[in-house]
């Protein structure tokens, strides 16, 4: 198929294409419903990145990670990379729109291999935003239950309320996608109306609020570190896990009405408009604070929700916690309709253990029900270690990063390293396609790097960052398992035989 390559700014000249027969010339026949529009789309990548979830988790480590001058200037920095990032990633989903995504994109760029690594990182990145994202949702809900009826969040309360918000997420992922669609499209408002109330009220209701040079310049460092450049260069933890998972949009697209371009927009307009609201909901909890050491060392176990209480009382605190809890109920959501296509495209591909099993789909709802429950149960293992260490959950969240951020960089990197070999899509970068992805390449491989040095010093079993050893961990069983499964797995050319069609309704059920 020739594609005439603009030398514009991103655009989207030409008619939508049949999607159905583009993924069959990717070599998939069509199984899953198309049945989400392109504001669904952009809706499940904003639901994902969900600055309502990320920013409210990760604020007491902003607090005391380089404190307000590297929450706010790292936002406004990182933003603009992750932008970069979102951009050239968006061009190459434009080319190739299937569940897979970035496994799928690394493997046509690349080779089998750089295919089969993608994925695996993907995949770990994809699980552990599960864990991270349901498990701070059930951190604040053993808030609520603090502040509402004094109850203490223990940490068997709190695997308990997760282990409940999983099982709520893998029930409303099997009635289908238009329901996950709908769910998103309301957490759009959710999280915009959410942020506008939370800010509204901590800009309106206090009498006391911290000057514009504190919130901008105050530095604060109980990390252990003496290196304040070190300090802020791991405070940008923060804002680089909450810019994560806008790849949902290009896992979504075999289910998504002209996916070529509306998973490329998604992909875009979810971390532009995350980028302001997050920024907009940052100021508004850093003006309000009223006493710092307090809200670092709050009993409530979420500082936010100290903010609240000490800004707005119990019952103004009360509301807007449930406000935000019930924001990352609707991120949790998104990320396991997410998590579960990666499963289902990967394992078509026989990438998988009991690929054959994660494979199949819903003939009545046309959803992969199995790998919808491989991906909750996952999240639930992954947690384990928070019923005895204080610091799993720091854990979980650089193992969702250091997963999921090299992931997005290797497609466009495989795209620059092309060149005339890579054939754009309808939503293409034009003449800055090469300086965007570069811009992105180098700022991944940073971060990546960055984010796998300690954050607490002494270094010891509780402080230290145990994102390395998952990353090491996961390339070694993924090396591993290549070695069996090599001759199985693959990418296919093209569909169409009898027996490849035999081989793939089998897998629906």
């Amino acid at each position: 198929m020739s594609r005439t390559v603009p030398v514009s700014l991103p655009h989207e000249s030409r008619p939508p294409q049949d999607e159905a027969a583009r993924l069959r010339e990717l070599g998939y026949q069509p199984v899953l419903a198309r049945r989400m529009g392109g504001f669904g789309n952009f809706a499940i990548s904003f639901s994902v990145i969900s600055v309502l979830s990320g920013c409210m988790t990760l604020y007491s480590f902003g607090l005391v990670t380089g404190g307000p001058a590297v929450m706010m200037w790292g936002w406004i920095g990182v933003g603009a990379f992750v932008l970069c990032v979102a951009l050239a990633l968006a061009e190459v989903t434009s080319a190739y729109p299937t569940s897979g995504a970035l496994f799928y994109m690394a493997d046509r760029l690349g080779g089998r291999r750089w295919g089969w690594y993608t994925g695996w990182l993907n995949l770990l990145g994809l699980l552990g935003a599960i864990a991270g994202i349901d498990y701070g949702a059930a951190f604040f809900t053993g808030a609520f239950l603090k502040l509402q009826w004094n109850i203490t969040p223990t940490p068997v309360l709190i695997f308990l309320i997760f282990l409940c918000i999983l099982l709520l997420h893998a029930l409303l992922n099997l009635f289908g996608v238009r329901l996950v669609s709908l769910l998103n499209s309301i957490s759009v408002w959710w999280h915009l109306a959410g942020v506008a109330v939370i800010v509204g009220a901590l800009a309106i209701v206090p009498d006391r609020h911290q000057s514009p040079g504190f919130v901008f310049t105050e530095f604060v460092n109980e990390t252990g570190w003496a290196n304040p450049f070190y300090v802020a260069a791991i405070g940008l933890l923060l804002a680089q896990y909450t810019f994560s998972g806008y790849d949902a949009s290009a896992h979504l697209s075999e289910e998504t009405a002209n996916a070529s371009v509306s998973a490329a927009k998604g992909i875009v307009r979810s971390v532009w408009a995350s980028w302001i609201a997050g920024f907009l909901l940052l100021a508004g909890l850093t003006f309000a604070i009223q006493d710092y050491e307090g809200t670092v060392g709050t009993a409530t176990g979420a500082p936010p929700a100290q903010i609240f209480l000490d800004a707005l009382g119990a019952d103004g605190a009360t509301a807007l916690l449930l406000v935000v809890i019930v924001a990352q109920l609707f991120c949790g959501n998104a990320e396991v309709a997410a998590a579960s296509r990666m499963v289902f495209a990967f394992s078509r591909d026989n990438a998988l253990p009991g690929s054959a099993i994660w494979r199949r789909v819903s003939a009545r709802t046309q959803t992969p029900v199995p790998a919808v429950w491989l991906s909750v149960a996952v999240a639930a293992v992954l947690a384990l270690p928070s019923l005895y260490s204080p610091t799993a959950y720091a854990a979980v969240t650089a193992i969702n990063v250091i997963g999921i951020t090299p992931a997005y960089a290797i497609p466009v990197y495989l795209r620059l390293r092309a060149k005339d070999r890579f054939v754009p899509g309808p939503w293409n970068l034009g003449r800055w396609s090469r300086p965007i992805g570069w811009i992105a390449v180098v700022w991944v491989a940073c971060v990546t790097v960055l984010f796998c040095l300690p954050q607490r010093s002494p270094v010891t079993v509780e402080s230290m960052n145990y994102a390395v050893v998952a990353l090491a961990v996961v390339l070694a069983l993924a090396t591993v398992w290549w070695y069996v499964a090599r001759r199985s797995y693959g990418t296919p050319q093209a569909y169409g035989s009898a027996r490849e069609q035999a081989e793939l309704e089998e897998g629906i059920v």
